[in-house]
């Protein structure tokens, strides 16, 4: 295990107010014999060919198919995974020592293929967001070590390591594009992939974390919210993500699971072209905001009103949140003509955005709301072709490190970055942050940085997010965690 002065600077993700739900997995499952499948529906279809390096990294991450070298405990620490240890032997160098584990398509971890693996990650387009601002090599080292370095210090390289975009995946894998069918190291080996629709998963047999409880997964990809909690009550599936606040009451009480969460959902403000390149339209954009409403009004009390790029989730935040300066004088709108898009997986985001149209037309916007599924949405949005965007981002999901989501979402060379924020005070303020070490300072230049973001007016918190997972009355073992990395694992049963 990792020495306790290591661990010290890796503590710089919060305590939440919500720990993972028991796995069940102190031992094997030979007892349960061959298992029962489990049904689940998940909200997001994949929209990059369940490619490690986007959105779709945490679809394979909440199915128990893929790993990194570190994961995340409830406290936000690294922990080991595929990599049993870790030390740092320079400001710049981590070794990694691997345990002993297997590909899904039956060749061994080595040394060699993870550090393909990670090189590979290193040269994806768009650069994924846990590696935005990081220039790192990954070589093999002796049987088992992994010699890890970055070009500038990176204190928290454990934690980002735990990232869903850096799983480690066989040599088999990588060939035009990245193929996570059978060549991932977790419990659940996807078998097949219906587009869209659905997917099918079975039982790993040999995952060195021992014998998962289930026999397989049958996925179903609902982006209906109304359509995902109807599945859940008629028993056609076990489990079902991101059950919208206005189906909550059609559950049983005992088939809801609300998580405390680091996710937050904003208003983005398109600042490369279009109406929002003015400041003064997006600071009239944001003084026309209601975030009040939205919190009791649209979410019904599961979210709390947007305070910063980190909520009351992220524990330490309000006490060391900065006011913003230096923000733009209001605009008049004038009519000015805008495009708000946002897409309906999260059902809860249409309402949004049709609220957030009416508020900002009383201050003189003309607004046009577009609303899609993500997966037909996310490219022109990064392309920036709305001047408006509302989203949910979990602002530690990538990390679990505090600044890593600025430097990816935020950033001149951000690889998600919505808002097309280019700015030099910023991308100052998050690299101040990203080479800060010790965790109260690392903490309190990410402050220093989020307010930086919100004095360009080029974000808008909304609201932070309670989600609600409906989980069958058989179901025991489901992991529901802040970061909404997980859901199944070997413990996962019915």
């Amino acid at each position: 295990m990792t020495r306790p002065r290591f661990l010290l600077a890796l503590l710089l993700a919060p305590t939440l107010t919500a720990c993972f739900a028991s796995d069940g997995s102190g031992g094997s499952s030979d007892d349960v014999g061959d298992g029962t499948r489990l049904r689940v529906a998940l909200a997001f279809p994949p929209a990059e060919n369940l490619s490690p390096y986007g959105a779709d990294a945490t679809i394979l991450s909440r199915l128990g198919v893929t790993e990194g070298l570190t994961a995340l405990d409830a406290n936000g620490t690294a922990a080991p995974a595929l990599a049993a240890s870790w030390r740092r032997e320079n400001d710049r160098t981590w070794l990694f020592t691997l345990r002993e584990a297997t590909f899904q398509d039956g060749t061994a971890v080595t040394p060699t293929a993870v550090a393909a693996a990670l090189t590979h990650a290193t040269e994806a387009k768009p650069v994924p967001a846990a590696l935005s601002g990081v220039t790192l090599t990954a070589k093999a080292e002796g049987a088992t070590g992994v010699r890890i370095t970055t070009k500038d210090p990176d204190p928290v390289l454990p934690s980002r390591m735990s990232s869903p975009s850096l799983a480690i995946l066989s040599t088999k894998a990588y060939g035009e594009n990245v193929d996570p069918v059978g060549h991932a190291t977790g419990p659940f080996a996807l078998t097949k992939v219906l587009g869209a629709t659905a997917a099918t998963l079975d039982r790993y047999d040999d995952y060195w974390g021992g014998r998962a409880q289930a026999s397989g997964i049958d996925v179903k990809f609902i982006a209906d919210g109304t359509a995902r909690a109807s599945a859940l009550r008629t028993d056609q599936v076990d489990l079902a993500e991101a059950i919208p606040v206005a189906q909550a009451a059609t559950l049983d009480k005992g088939l809801r699971k609300t998580t405390a969460t680091t996710r937050t959902t904003s208003l983005l403000l398109n600042t490369r072209t279009g109406a929002f390149k003015d400041a003064g339209l997006r600071a009239a954009a944001r003084q026309a905001v209601d975030t009040s409403a939205l919190a009791q009004g649209v979410y019904e009390g599961y979210a709390d009103a947007g305070t910063g790029i980190y909520g009351p989730a992220v524990t330490w935040a309000e006490g060391k949140r900065v006011a913003p300066a230096g923000r733009a004088r209001a605009g008049d709108p004038d009519g000015t003509t805008i495009t708000l898009a946002t897409y309906d997986n999260r059902p809860e985001l249409p309402e949004a955005a049709q609220v957030l149209k009416q508020q900002l037309e009383k201050a003189g916007f003309e607004v046009e709301l577009e609303v899609r599924e993500y997966s037909r949405l996310e490219s022109d949005a990064l392309e920036g072709r709305f001047d408006a965007f509302v989203g949910a981002r979990n602002s530690l999901v990538d990390t679990g490190d505090p600044v890593s989501v600025l430097a990816s979402d935020h950033t001149c060379d951000g690889g998600y970055n919505l808002a097309l924020l280019c700015d030099k005070g910023v991308d100052k303020a998050v690299a101040k942050a990203e080479g800060t070490a010790d965790t109260e300072k690392r903490q309190d230049a990410a402050m220093a940085a989020e307010a930086a973001i919100l004095g360009t007016d080029a974000v808008v918190p909304l609201v932070h997010q309670r989600v609600i997972t409906g989980v069958g009355p058989q179901v025991s073992g489901a992991l529901l965690d802040p970061y909404e990395r997980t859901l199944v694992g070997t413990g996962t049963r019915r």
